[in-house]
């Protein structure tokens, strides 16, 4: 709760990951909001379900969270549900998009009835277009929610493969791979800056797009991400 409230008083927008199923039940993940609003005053949350393995109670997917209606009792103020640009084998073991496509679908109604502004927040990955075919497709299908794009933070490259394999990152870990081959490339950790300045620079050439900003995930640890946003920050 420290670094949440010291990243909260630089002003950082910070968001708490929740996978649904490693609370043990209601109960514990109330405390756990609790806790960040009373200390920390966070209003953001991403609602995940987590891997299978590590099931610990009743609460299995993002919906299960959802219809606890605790987000809205307890003041959060922006919930973010995840999208799959390279789909998710996990979701959709037959290689489709057909169930990943219909819970964002479900959420888009769930947009209309919460307090809470919804926004979609993508899986990290290493391709810009892919990520914009991806927010292209779901916006044919009547999916009109705001789109933050996951980016990885500074890390490691073997530490980055490691994540994203875990992850179930798609096709895209092909860059990483690529990099890796090339030893001067492998000894220096991976940032996110061509992605974030060619997806800058789409949002400027598209500013009707539903891309609005990026997340972060801290892989190589929060404070090499927070320089690298500071460092972004003193450039513009």
């Amino acid at each position: 709760m420290e670094t949440a409230r010291r990243l909260r008083n630089e002003g950082f927008s910070v968001t708490p990951h929740l996978p649904a199923r490693s609370f043990t039940g209601r109960q514990e993940l109330k405390d756990l909001l609790h806790q960040y609003r009373n200390e920390a005053d966070v209003t953001h949350a991403l609602l995940l379900a987590g891997g299978a393995q590590s099931t610990r109670g009743d609460l299995l997917s993002s919906f299960d969270l959802i219809d606890t209606g605790l987000f809205d009792k307890l003041g959060y103020r922006q919930l973010h549900v995840a999208g799959h640009p390279e789909g998710s084998r996990d979701i959709d073991p037959d290689g489709s998009t057909q169930n990943v496509d219909a819970a964002l679908l479900r959420k888009c109604e769930f947009a209309k009835r919460t307090d809470a502004r919804v926004v979609i927040t993508s899986q990290f990955l290493f391709e810009v277009q892919t990520l914009l075919d991806w927010a292209s497709r779901i916006e044919t299908l009547g999916i009109d929610l705001p789109i933050h794009i996951g980016l990885a933070g500074p890390a490691k490259l073997q530490t980055l493969i490691k994540y994203a394999i875990a992850c179930g990152v798609g096709p895209s870990v092909k860059v990483l791979q690529k990099r890796a081959l090339s030893l001067s490339r492998l000894l220096l950790p991976y940032e996110p800056t061509e992605m974030a300045q060619k997806l800058e620079a789409y949002k400027f050439a598209n500013p009707s797009s539903r891309i609005e900003r990026f997340h972060m995930f801290p892989l190589g640890g929060i404070e090499p991400t927070v320089q690298w946003c500071r460092q972004q920050m003193k450039a513009q």
